[in-house]
């Protein structure tokens, strides 16, 4: 045990009155964490305190219970290998240990069906962000538990769309940006039956990346007519890495539907209004620059080459150049040659 004199305690809160200091060392004896050096005297006030104490050190708490809890009460699926190594972090852990002990006793019929992350952290540990915002994936690895176990799929932001028609088979048009989106579908609004030349039925807001797991969805949350076969998906974003990476990214996990196409002549709209401007804005250092070319391919090898020459400079087109006016422009003076398509 460690000795300290009445002054140091005392010390240690200078403005407090005597009967605050009493009262304060008082509850520390009773408590057990002071005991009086009984040959040291008192202060001679009154009440009076010693002048001299023990300061009683805290015995290691035993662990035994811990330890035959882990070995005889969790179920199999629980590993205790780690817990039994490290006690005192099973005793912080333990009420959402034995929370997922209760659940894989009573509850674990209900993994065969498929729920998403926070309906499945909710039905074990009575807290939807458990597992993607606290300690569940945490319990989980020193449990030795796999994820996949436990029967989760993710939920993507649901995309935003606007139908102009339904009717089948149409065109689709996935626009990366919101200016670009409401723009377009203000156009179609109008009354007007295509942009840049081409008929569309139905507007897609990706919302940058988002739209690449919105897509993983895409079985689910489609309407029946969007999934008809004969649609044709297109795709339009920033004429930079990123925005050609997002399309790179559709591309590849789309390969049970019609696998979407640049839309080549709104990129080559940009292109021309992008001759005019005196400077082009910087691109972001951060971008992922590892592209794996097949946007390129749809387009012309000259025009190709434009845009890989913007993208070398550090520079890029956001899609935003093109405005409503651009739409009207294309109406008026490119109309299809075969009117049957539209």
């Amino acid at each position: 045990m460690k000795r300290i004199s009445l002054e140091e305690l005392l010390s240690a809160h200078p403005n407090d009155s005597y009967q605050q200091q009493y009262a304060r060392i008082l509850n520390l004896l009773e408590q057990g964490r002071l005991k009086p050096v009984k040959k040291a005297g008192t202060n001679g006030k009154k009440p009076a305190l010693s002048l001299s104490y023990w300061i009683t050190e805290e015995q290691e708490p035993s662990y035994q219970e811990l330890e035959e809890e882990l070995k005889y009460g969790l179920e199999p699926l629980i590993s205790i290998e780690y817990y039994l190594s490290h006690l005192q972090a099973y005793q912080e852990d333990r009420p959402w240990v034995l929370m997922l002990n209760r659940y894989l006793k009573e509850n674990r019929f209900l993994l065969e069906q498929p729920e998403s992350c926070n309906e499945r952290s909710f039905e074990i540990w009575s807290r939807e962000k458990f597992l993607t915002r606290e300690q569940g994936m945490k319990i989980l690895k020193r449990c030795k538990i796999e994820l996949d176990f436990l029967n989760l799929y993710e939920t993507a932001e649901p995309f935003a769309y606007y139908s102009h028609t339904r009717e089948i088979p149409q065109n689709m048009l996935i626009l990366e940006n919101k200016d670009t989106f409401f723009s377009m579908r203000r156009f179609l609004l109008e009354g007007h039956f295509c942009v840049l030349g081409v008929k569309f039925g139905t507007l897609i807001y990706g919302g940058g990346k988002r739209i690449v797991k919105s897509f993983q969805d895409f079985a689910l949350s489609a309407e029946p007519y969007m999934k008809a076969e004969g649609n044709k998906i297109y795709y339009f974003g920033d004429l930079d890495y990123e925005g050609i990476g997002i399309y790179e990214s559709l591309a590849r996990q789309c390969r049970a539907y019609e696998m979407p196409v640049p839309f080549t002549a709104a990129y080559e709209k940009m292109l021309d209004k992008a001759k005019g401007s005196d400077a082009l804005p910087n691109a972001r250092e951060s971008q992922n620059q590892n592209l794996k070319g097949d946007f390129f391919a749809y387009f012309p090898e000259h025009t190709a080459a434009r845009m890989k020459k913007i993208l070398e400079m550090g520079k890029y087109i956001p899609q935003e150049i093109l405005s409503i006016q651009d739409f009207y422009t294309r109406e008026r003076n490119h109309l299809p040659q075969d009117l049957s398509q539209l």
